[in-house]
């Protein structure tokens, strides 16, 4: 056995990669008279230093027969190799990546081209994002026998920007305000209140729906829709697109709508101008040069008394006040001026009036078919189908009799805050001209001639003019 031994050291070497984890075989001469076992092999191979994953079948194919393995290294041992742990990650509740400005399409196929920027939309207290824990490294083992020590991932952190809070096991990110996700320099995670648009809001930007405030340095074309929670700012003009905010809404290039869109505020609207809009603020509405054939509602006051302050065709309606610099025109053009009640439960009431003429016509038409009816049974010629007519007519009836008595009181109540009409008046800082119709609660007074400096107000059962003091 030693001699055999002897002679495999000086016939054959054993090399051990650096990194331990595979071991060759090679021969140091060519020696066609060697013979060994493959147990005298490995028992050389161990003396070696190589004590695991042997490879016990390649040995016995070099024991059998070795000059096929003369000119050559043969692995005769593997290791099991360490698994490093998977690096920690930030998992976001929101797609992160910069979406392609590219129309929405829709479910039946089409596509809407003013649907292009998707806003990370969050909440106060919504989560943003999630940490997952590092892994932990698995332990290898080298052909010497020592365990190798997998390594662990690195640990992912939080990079935390404005408006965003962590829970106390720094595992969660939740957004401390209302606003939009954002990433700034250094990969920082933020949520941002305002949102902003350098340009115009076209075909590039789309409709926007945001949930903090909306800021655009430009203009809102026509046909298009920002949706805000917070306030929208718009440095130019608005034509005939949709603006809604549950805040107040100020446009620094004024309103020409051509008659289309709408602007809605839950608070305030402030513009230099507004021609052919349709209008409704939550309190004032605030205009600064002219308010010229539009609709425009403000549950509180209408301002129009700038240097040019005109208000000229059209519809104002507000829940106290209206006060403008010139009322109409020299042609008479025909402006509406309606002061003392909600603006929309002014429009309810023509809403109702509108539906009780039609139950009353329907109840009318109901009433004659039951008066036929009534004749033929009378006279015994009421037929099955006759009678079953006759016993849904009646249920008809009913029904449309609590209809009727349910809507006659919704406008009596209406028509009683009608009357509630204190605060509400009309001011006019310089002329109001003929053509002009000035309604105080369910007052009216037609205005025929130009008169200048005048309040008008309701007193004593009808609407007085009086000087403006």
């Amino acid at each position: 056995m030693l001699s055999n031994l002897a002679a495999l050291e000086t016939s054959i070497g054993i090399q051990i990669a650096p990194d331990r984890l595979s071991a060759v075989l090679y021969f140091n001469k060519t020696d066609e008279g060697l013979a060994f076992t493959a147990e005298e092999l490995e028992q050389f191979v161990r003396s070696h230093g190589v004590v695991f994953g042997i490879h016990k079948d390649v040995l016995a194919g070099v024991a059998r027969d070795p000059k096929n393995y003369f000119y050559g290294q043969t692995v005769i041992a593997t290791g099991n190799p360490p698994i490093d742990g998977k690096d920690g990650a930030i998992e976001f509740a929101y797609s992160m990546e910069e979406a392609a400005r590219k129309p929405m399409e829709l479910e039946d196929g089409t596509v809407d081209y003013k649907e292009i920027i998707r806003l990370k939309n969050v909440i106060k207290g919504q989560l943003i994002a999630e940490l997952i824990p590092a892994g932990e490294g698995q332990p290898g083992k080298a052909v010497t026998g020592e365990e190798l020590s997998g390594k662990n991932g690195k640990a992912a952190r939080f990079k935390v920007g404005k408006n965003v809070v962590l829970n106390p096991e720094q595992t969660a990110m939740y957004a401390a305000i209302d606003g939009m996700i954002a990433r700034t320099d250094r990969d920082k995670i933020n949520v941002f209140p305002v949102y902003e648009v350098n340009g115009d809001v076209d075909y590039n930007i789309g409709n926007i729906d945001f949930v903090g405030t909306v800021v655009i340095r430009g203009n809102v074309l026509t046909g298009f829709r920002v949706k805000a929670a917070g306030d929208i700012r718009i440095v130019g003009g608005v034509e005939g697109a949709e603006l809604e905010s549950d805040g107040s809404i100020e446009i620094t290039g004024g309103i020409m709508a051509g008659s289309k869109g709408s602007v809605k505020a839950g608070k305030t609207v402030k513009s230099s101008f507004i021609q052919d809009g349709n209008v409704l603020a939550g309190e004032d509405i605030v205009v600064s040069q002219s308010i010229m054939h539009s609709h425009v509602r403000a549950a509180r006051n209408i301002v129009c008394s700038g240097a040019k302050g005109l208000l000229v065709g059209g519809v104002a309606q507000a829940g106290e006040k209206v006060t403008a610099r010139t009322v109409g025109n020299t042609m008479s053009t025909a402006t509406v001026i309606e002061v003392g009640v909600l603006p929309e439960l002014r429009a309810e009431l023509t809403d109702l009036r509108s539906k009780l003429k039609g139950i009353s016509e329907s109840l009318d038409k109901t009433d004659k078919a039951l008066t036929l009816l009534d004749h033929l049974a009378a006279a015994g010629q009421l037929s099955p189908d006759k009678l079953a007519l006759r016993v849904k007519l009646n249920a008809t009836k009913r029904q449309a009799s609590e209809e009727q008595a349910a809507v006659k009181e919704r406008i009596l109540e209406i028509e009683k805050t009608l009357e509630d009409t204190e605060r509400a008046k009309v001011e006019v800082i310089h002329t109001v001209y003929g053509g002009t119709k000035i309604v105080v609660g369910r007052y009216t007074r037609f205005v025929k001639d130009p008169v200048q400096r005048v309040c008008f107000r309701y007193f004593d059962g009808d609407i007085n003019m009086t000087p403006l003091v």
